[in-house]
């Protein structure tokens, strides 16, 4: 016999039955059903029921009046019938025996759909309007045996809604029986109930209508909300909620999705604000790895010729003739001073970047600028470096010190991408009352999309190959900076002539 895993069991009967939580919209049909459509069935059910009793009572009113009506007629009739007699010296006739008595008894009341019939103690037939044996029969049926009451409206019969009415007169000595007959009920009662039920339909449908199409609507925009929020949980914090707003939506779901879409913007521009510095700092990071390859490397070269000349002057055992120890004075003059450059250049980097860059303008000539940076460059391969100045250039605003830095890196720039043994040309122009410098140099024709990239850190024209240059790939990119500081503009050229020419506009003196 296989055994029965009760545990499993449970679990599937909890699965099956447990609580479901429902959809706005289910919720205001449920809500709509218990609040107003079963209050609204029992409050007409109570309507239906107070107009049939009031439809009914108004039934058995008029048919008594029916009833009193034809009563007074047969006494007038009766008066009448005696007083002609009277005056004709003739026996008064019974009220049966008057063949007339349909034409003038019923003549006010002829339109009526009502069965009155008129019997006497026997129970046959006076006079009758509107006759039907079947109904007659069992109006007759239903009279009580014993009479009590005269002259007095009273309601018998089985049928609520169809009320029997008679009224027993003494003189003559006749019942008056007054019946309401079904079509007269069908056209008041149940019309009036059919009417009242209708309406009832009418305005469940209307409010099941109105509130469904209001729920469906909320519930749209709750979408929305839910489609928001999806949206931020997945990362997509650009996301905004549109609702589809009219007069009728409520206060609370508007005033949600304007906080989300607020909040949605803060994050998204946290988000973005936390992105930006996130590449600075790798930025940043990338500068430091890039720093210390450039100090491992660049200033490595410069340390260990010191070094080495240094430690060779200061041997004992060897003599040092005058031109061997003048020329180890000057290439560890040199390196000094290009290991000077390299470090004035990396302490620049940082005040840039935090823009905390300081020039102090003042006018300056650029011919003496020009020579002083020469003074600090060494062409290792002989480069003529030409310049090409009127003598009468233009002075310029400019920090001295710094246009210096400027043109020294300038220099080596083009001194160490030449073509050997080629020309590096300095050229002064004025184009509109403007000065400006073009430093020139030879070498193979730079792509456009590099060209604008060599004035950002650490960019090299061999960095995709090997370093088969020296340099700390700062030059241009403290250039711009320094030119840009003293309210100067350059630009970079590249052509089949001249492979690199960078132009350098300054702010010039007005007379």
């Amino acid at each position: 016999m296989k055994k029965i895993n009760f545990t499993r069991l449970k679990r599937k009967i909890i699965l099956t039955f447990r609580f479901r939580r429902l959809k706005i919209v289910e919720e205001s049909l449920i809500v709509l059903l218990i609040a107003v459509l079963i209050p609204l069935t029992i409050g007409g059910f109570v309507i239906s029921n107070i107009n049939q009793h009031v439809v009914r009572a108004q039934l058995k009113e008029n048919a008594g009046l029916i009833a009193e009506m034809v009563s007074t007629e047969i006494d007038f009739l009766t008066s009448y019938e005696e007083e002609i007699a009277e005056r004709n010296g003739v026996e008064t006739t019974t009220l049966t025996d008057l063949k007339y008595l349909n034409d003038k008894l019923f003549k006010s009341i002829e339109q009526n759909k009502r069965q009155i019939y008129i019997i006497d103690n026997k129970n046959e037939i006076v006079a009758s309007h509107n006759y039907a044996k079947e109904t007659f029969d069992l109006a007759v049926s239903q009279l009580p045996k014993n009479v009590v009451k005269y002259d007095i409206p009273t309601t018998y019969g089985k049928i609520k809604n169809e009320p029997l009415i008679y009224l027993k007169k003494h003189s003559p000595e006749v019942t008056i029986i007054v019946n309401t007959p079904k079509t007269l009920t069908d056209a008041t009662i149940n019309k009036s109930r059919l009417k009242i039920i209708s309406m009832i339909l009418f305005a469940a449908f209307l409010i099941f209508a109105i509130g469904g199409l209001h729920a469906y609507y909320i519930y749209i925009n709750i979408r929305q909300l839910f489609k928001g929020i999806m949206a931020v949980t997945k990362g997509n914090y650009k996301r905004q909620i549109r609702l589809l707003k009219s007069a009728f939506t409520p206060y609370e779901i508007v005033f949600l999705a304007s906080e989300f879409n607020q909040m949605a913007h803060e994050i998204n521009k946290t988000y973005i604000q936390l992105d930006k510095n996130n590449k600075e700092l790798n930025t940043m990071n990338e500068f430091q790895k890039n720093l210390i390859d450039t100090v491992s490397h660049e200033l490595r070269t410069p340390l260990t010729s010191i070094q080495g000349y240094t430690s060779r002057l200061l041997r004992q055992d060897i003599v040092i003739d005058e031109e061997t120890r003048i020329k180890s004075l000057k290439v560890i003059r040199e390196q000094t001073e290009r290991l000077s450059r390299m470090i004035e250049d990396l302490l620049t980097v940082p005040d840039i970047d935090h823009f905390r860059l300081k020039t102090h303008v003042d006018k300056v000539w650029l011919h003496e600028i020009i020579e002083e940076s020469l003074l600090l460059i060494k062409s290792k391969d002989k480069n003529e470096i030409v310049i090409n100045m009127s003598e009468d250039f233009p002075q310029v605003y400019a920090d001295r010190g710094r246009l210096i830095q400027v043109f020294t890196n300038l220099l080596e720039n083009a001194v160490k991408y030449s073509v050997p043994d080629s020309e590096i040309m300095i050229e002064g122009l004025v184009q509109d009352n403007i000065p400006l410098i073009n430093v020139r140099n030879k070498c193979d024709k730079i792509p456009e999309e590099k060209l604008y990239k060599l004035f950002e850190k650490f960019v090299r024209l061999d960095d995709n190959t090997t370093r088969t240059t020296r340099g700390t790939g700062l030059g241009l990119f403290i250039v711009k900076a320094l030119v840009e500081a003293m309210n100067g503009e350059i630009k970079a050229f590249s052509d089949d002539e001249w492979g690199f020419t960078a132009q350098i506009k300054f702010k010039p003196v007005e007379e």
